[in-house]
């Protein structure tokens, strides 16, 4: 057999060395040593000229390198930086008084329940979803006495939390509704115009928040959905916005729905934060019973990541609440056409530890205490960042901190702050100013206090 790179070892002379001389034997090894170097050079050539063409003639060497998620990039940047003192405040996760992840004590409970289960099986759920799941997460926005419910109006979908009920919903109204115009808060999360636009739909804005106040810009909103086309779509956060934590009064809402219905525009609401942001529920549904209330259609996505912490559960609901109940109907089977080519059905075991949470009258009361305790503790951290600032004689109006709501905060600090205060003390937070504050502590309150200091004081 001839070797693989053609070199003929055998050719080399081996004879025993009872028969040959020291000067031979040397000779002999220096033979073998240069042509087993050689082989190696030859190959090692080989291989980087098999891998120099295999990139060059790659069908995909035209792809360039894409950039990092503007959200998701901070925690890559996070990671690599070596400091003791690094602060992450880009990501929207809740950290506890230590820093820590937590898994809430009612989600354990529900978990150790589902594994003793013997009956439970993993069977492939409907392209719906778990039925039980989107009865209780349609009576957990909408309320359990809403017309809308008890008229068999609503269809609810189970999807992959709040990112996949947008995108489901999206691309049902690109199929299926008159209009292809959204209008989205500026600002808005990062992800909205994206998920959107690759659904099918044209993305507009509308004035939302005011950079001279750290408010909202309640005027530009309601002449912005104004001048909107009749039918046009108009995504609406239902409680604290993000990025900006300004959220409108419930008389403003009104205002809000009264123009919408008055033009025929339609809502569809992201829920991602409902009970997180002020502690309750209830409270943080109001806007969207509100608009449930006049008869009026509408969409919701809800998401289970931050009220129940199920961040990699990827669990949420789209509802679509309609005139009728055979409306209803229709729309949930066209939904399924959606879906089922997407990704077939949802997975189960997020969903069953929601529906186990939400049917049970013990562990769903369990669950609003550690729920208000979260969000307590964000109003904390709120509070002792205001303080801290005033305390340092801080330069401006921080007021702002305090009025906001929800996980986050816009600081109103530049993108040239915001690089000073990664550079000078390794906080991590996104280009636009916007912090979590569900990633503060007590410990870390005086840091970020000095770093906002330094770059209001040093950077203009």
């Amino acid at each position: 057999m001839r070797p693989l790179f053609g070199v003929e070892h055998a050719a080399i002379p081996r004879t025993s060395s009872s028969n040959t001389d020291p000067a031979d034997r040397r000779i002999n090894t220096l033979v073998r040593h240069l042509v087993e170097s050689s082989s190696s050079a030859m190959a090692d050539s080989l291989s980087a000229s098999v891998a120099s063409s295999l990139n060059s003639d790659s069908v995909f060497s035209h792809v360039v390198r894409a950039p990092e998620d503007p959200i998701l990039g901070v925690t890559v940047a996070y990671n690599k930086d070596p400091s003791p003192n690094k602060l992450n405040l880009g990501v929207g996760a809740y950290r506890t008084e230590e820093g820590k992840p937590l898994v809430l004590n009612v989600v354990r409970k529900a978990e150790h329940q589902l594994v003793n289960d013997s009956t439970r099986v993993k069977e492939y759920l409907p392209i719906v979803g778990l039925a039980e799941f989107n009865k209780q997460s349609a009576k957990l926005i909408f309320g359990a006495n809403s017309p809308a419910i008890l008229e068999n109006r609503v269809a609810t979908v189970q999807c992959l939390s709040g990112t996949g009920s947008l995108r489901v919903g999206g691309e049902f109204l690109a199929r299926h509704y008159h209009e292809r115009q959204i209008y989205i808060p500026l600002p808005t999360w990062g992800n909205h115009p994206k998920v959107f636009t690759l659904a099918g739909l044209s993305v507009k804005t509308y004035r939302y928040y005011d950079p001279s106040t750290r408010g909202l810009n309640f005027q530009g909103l309601l002449e912005d959905l104004g001048s909107a086309p009749p039918g046009a779509i108009v995504l609406l956060h239902a409680c604290a916005h993000n990025p900006t934590g300004v959220d409108p009064t419930l008389e403003q809402w009104d205002q809000i729905r009264k123009l919408m219905r008055s033009k025929q525009l339609l809502p569809f609401f992201d829920s991602a934060y409902q009970g997180f942001a002020s502690g309750s529920l209830d409270t943080d549904a109001q806007p969207v019973r509100l608009f449930v209330a006049d008869g009026g259609e509408c969409f919701v996505a809800q998401s289970y990541a931050k009220n129940l912490g199920l961040y990699g559960e990827r669990v949420g609901a789209l509802s679509i609440v309609c005139k009728n109940a055979e409306v209803a109907s229709r729309v949930e089977s066209q939904l399924k056409l959606v879906i089922r080519p997407m990704y077939s059905n949802p997975p189960i075991h997020g969903a069953s530890i929601v529906a186990t949470i939400l049917k049970d009258r013990n562990l769903f009361d369990e669950w609003t205490i550690e729920l208000k305790a979260m969000a307590d503790r964000i109003i904390s951290m709120r509070q002792q960042l205001f303080d801290a600032l005033r305390a340092r004689g801080t330069p401006g109006d921080w007021s702002h901190i305090i009025k906001q709501i929800g996980m986050f905060t816009f600081t109103g600090l530049n993108p040239e702050q915001v690089s000073f205060m990664t550079k000078e003390y390794h906080i991590y937070m996104t280009s636009d100013g916007r912090i979590s504050m569900a990633g503060l502590s007590s410990r870390t309150v005086p840091h970020l206090a000095d770093g906002i200091h330094a770059a209001v004081t040093r950077v203009v």
